[in-house]
């Protein structure tokens, strides 16, 4: 019985410091706005879908084809894009709350 009581007031205690915390940490609020997908996603994608589709039309068995086709056109398609995200990196959004 003592444990069992040990255990609920521990966690009755954890609880509401959890919650004076997060009040705390709610008056600093930051939200970050991604503008979508950056360049090495998008172009994974593409290129996956690109090569795989390639790979099967060109290979006697198709699904090896495709399979192969598609790895070879996601790498190509994120080391593309990776130069992209140098070059131009993509723009986050900041924006503040008010404390309330």
């Amino acid at each position: 019985m003592k444990k069992f009581i040990f255990v609920l007031s521990l966690a009755f205690t954890l609880t509401s410091l959890s919650s004076v915390i997060i009040k705390a940490e709610a008056q600093k609020v930051k939200e970050v706005h991604k503008t979508g997908w950056s360049h090495k996603k998008k172009n994974a994608v593409i290129g996956g879908g690109a090569g795989a589709v390639t790979g099967a039309l060109v290979s006697k068995n198709h699904a090896k084809g495709a399979v192969v086709g598609g790895a070879v056109g996601a790498g190509a398609g994120y080391l593309l894009g990776r130069h992209q995200d140098k070059k131009n990196p993509p723009k986050k959004v900041y924006k503040y709350k008010k404390a309330a």
